[in-house]
């Protein structure tokens, strides 16, 4: 190894996560270095989030339009999926990071193009692609913000046969013919949109009792219904015995528990993220590889003041904007430690508390038709102690969705606090919902009280009239 290269702050992979630290200590007039074996931008940028709403718009902006008196003969046709792909990969540069380490480079951060891992108390070793090593020292913080993989299950001939996870779904330059998809996460649900649209015959198998299980359950039932009606099948309490593909390019086929066999061109799975921290040194400080980084509620790792953690690999929150938000938490922990602060507040809402990571987590899905929720389910704030109230409302009866599609078909919910009368959770589901969800993620987040959301006039005629509606059916 050669002598150490020291900056103030040494951050462990290039994703939203790591790229935001960087913003934040370089602000505060931080010396940064920045690690990434992959593209920067991470899996957000390429594999997940920006590809796959750009496959999904073209998809959702047509389903609108069938909803549309006067228009819905004009988008009757197919989508033009090369123009989709095209638009795609313009979103990802191509696979190409040169915008990012454009940025990065702009606001003074240091890029190590390699391998890193940690090297002890404060260090981080850096192997780039052509063999050459350097040693990273950190005088206030390392930041790991490696993020997750996706996981193929232990199931017989699976991962022999190649199947597809969220890279190759959303990376894919043809549509299959017929495309099935194990899983019932957010992956599952909106690549069975996005490819149903583009042409494949989808077939999803989920283990569990149906799509989008972290959400209210309405919300699964109505994307699993539409599914349905633009030619989808989605399978609950079904489980995947084996797996068998013969060749590199032939048909595939899922054997279920019992002895049913299905066929397909291409396998998606879509079970669940591990994070990637099964190389990366935590064995030199005292951690185990391979697992979850444990921190608090500011990214800091307990028993050592110098790491912190930030975005998936922390497990608190897997969602691109809450590791933008967790990064802004840490790093204004660390440019305050830096600057000699000692005893930062780290109460709840504090600027040192990633506070919202358990009490207002916001989340988009962007199915036919979107569902988007904050904060607690109805079952979970009943499991944590709460006494509560679900006050629902069709959200097809506002005016202004009528408006916005003939049999616009939807439902809204917000979780009442009985004692505190706060909004502890709301859920939307309808087309167009996702706008939905920062006005109820305000409510959440700042603890409104429901006599001053009664003051919070909805202009007519907007979707966004539900919340009178909800709010006059819980005053009764």
């Amino acid at each position: 190894m050669t002598d150490a290269v020291e900056y103030d702050v040494v951050v462990l992979g290039g994703g939203p996560a790591g790229e935001n630290i960087v913003d934040r200590t370089r602000a505060a007039g931080l010396s940064t270095a920045l690690v990434e074996g992959e593209l920067v931008g991470g899996e957000c940028s390429y594999w997940a989030c920006v590809p796959s709403k750009a496959l999904l718009r073209p998809a959702l902006a047509r389903a609108d339009a069938r909803r549309v008196p006067g228009l819905a003969a004009a988008v009757a046709g197919p989508l033009d999926a090369q123009a989709v792909f095209a638009h795609r990969d313009y979103w990802t540069g191509s696979w190409k990071d040169d915008g990012q380490i454009d940025w990065l480079e702009s606001v003074g951060a240091h890029v190590y193009r390699g391998h890193g891992r940690l090297y002890g108390v404060r260090k981080v070793a850096v192997t780039s692609p052509e063999g050459e090593h350097h040693v990273l020292s950190a005088r206030h913080a390392v930041v790991v913000a490696t993020g997750t993989r996706a996981v193929v299950p232990d199931v017989p001939g699976l991962a022999e046969a190649r199947p597809w996870t969220s890279r190759e779904a959303t990376s894919a330059q043809a549509a299959p013919g017929r495309l099935l998809i194990i899983g019932g996460s957010v992956v599952a649900a909106e690549m069975a949109t996005a490819w149903q649209a583009l042409g494949s015959r989808v077939t999803v198998l989920v283990r569990g009792s149906g799509l989008l299980p972290r959400m209210e359950p309405f919300a699964g039932e109505l994307v699993a219904e539409a599914l349905h009606e633009a030619g989808a099948v989605v399978r609950t309490g079904v489980a995947v015995e084996s797996v068998v593909r013969d060749g590199s390019t032939g048909p595939v086929r899922v054997v279920l528990e019992g002895g049913e066999t299905l066929e397909g061109d291409e396998l998606l799975v879509a079970t669940g993220r591990a994070p990637r921290t099964e190389d990366i040194g935590l064995d030199t400080v005292g951690l185990a590889p391979g697992g979850w980084i444990a921190v608090d509620d500011g990214c800091r790792v307990p028993g050592i003041d110098w790491l912190y953690a930030v975005g998936d690999v922390n497990h608190r929150a897997l969602l691109t904007h809450q590791g933008k938000y967790q990064a802004r938490i840490a790093g204004a922990a660390i440019a305050a430690r830096a600057a000699g602060g000692t005893r930062l507040d780290t109460a709840p809402w504090g600027a040192y508390a990633a506070t919202a990571d358990t009490e207002a987590l916001p989340q988009a899905v962007f199915t036919d038709p979107e569902a988007a929720s904050v904060g607690l389910t109805l079952a979970e704030a009943e499991r944590a102690g709460h006494r509560v109230r679900a006050v629902d409302h069709d959200l097809g009866k506002v005016s202004g969705a009528g408006l916005y599609a003939d049999g616009y078909r939807g439902r809204a919910r917000m979780v009442v606090d009985l004692d505190r009368e706060i909004l502890l959770g709301v859920t939307f589901v309808g087309p167009g919902a996702a706008e939905l969800l920062h006005a109820a993620t305000i409510a959440v987040a700042a603890q409104v009280p429901i006599d001053r959301l009664w003051h919070a006039v909805p202009a007519f005629p907007t979707i966004s009239e539900v919340w009178l509606r909800l709010l006059e059916a819980h005053r009764g």
